[in-house]
């Protein structure tokens, strides 16, 4: 029988490839940690998942070695991070096939109860926060739904960010779409995704709204974000 070349996905990467580099539970926990959009280094990560730092290492040198995530020097240390959004966007889609860990432990319990109100998914703004924020944008007509299409009139950016009080920075896109639904891992409604969600993201941090964890990808809701969200209409806690 003559063998059958392997089908390859866009970026070079074959199917079969693709499916051995993620089938290691460790690999996939590793691409939602580095979900976060932070780059972390090998021993950060171990701590997180409770593994030994050389496992860590060994596995993000196949997933770097697929094409998934980039592994830079900085210092003594070498920072993994997802190597693109469309990896990023890849992994979240995962994670919504999945259903949730048992949580056995009271730490457990808050870092779920935290990722499901804030979080980063890559470069945007999730969770309850997330999908609430997604919500207001298009109650304002800075974003509009065309039958589940997002889409952004002229004055979508200018408006938000005049009525917001933040700048949205406008990240180079390349081929990413300007605005598009992220369907949400944990409230299941969507989030706002491309280069607008990064620009709302970057600008709620730069504006001291939310702040990262140090230890996971949750956010945390400031004083001044829950002020200035509620001037706005949004119900949130810190």
């Amino acid at each position: 029988m003559i063998a059958q070349p392997e089908e390859t996905a866009a970026g070079g990467l074959s199917v079969a490839e693709l499916a051995r580099a993620v089938a290691e539970p460790a690999r996939l926990l590793i691409l939602l940690e580095l979900l976060g959009g932070v780059p972390l280094p090998a021993g950060a990560l171990a701590a997180r998942l409770g593994l030994a730092p050389s496992t860590v290492s060994g596995h993000l040198a196949r997933l770097a070695g697929a094409g998934l995530i980039s592994v830079r020097p900085q210092g003594r240390h070498r920072l993994a991070a997802l190597d693109r959004p469309d990896v990023a966007e890849a992994v979240e889609a995962l994670s919504r096939l999945t259903g949730l860990d048992p949580v056995t432990s009271l730490a457990g319990h808050r870092r779920r109860v935290a990722l499901r109100e804030a979080r980063s998914c890559y470069d945007h703004l999730a969770g309850r926060l997330g999908v609430a924020v997604a919500d207001l944008f298009l109650a304002r007509g800075w974003v509009v739904d065309r039958d589940g299409a997002w889409a952004l009139p002229a004055t979508g950016v200018p408006a938000a960010a005049a009525e917001l009080g933040v700048p949205l920075a406008w990240p180079a896109g390349g081929h990413r779409p300007a605005v598009r639904p992220c369907p949400d891992w944990t409230e299941r409604e969507p989030h706002l995704a491309g280069r607008l969600g990064a620009a709302v993201l970057a600008g709620f941090l730069a504006a001291g709204w939310v702040r990262r964890r140090p230890r996971d990808r949750a956010l945390d809701l400031t004083p001044a974000g829950v002020s200035a969200l509620g001037r706005l209409g949004l119900g949130v806690s810190g």
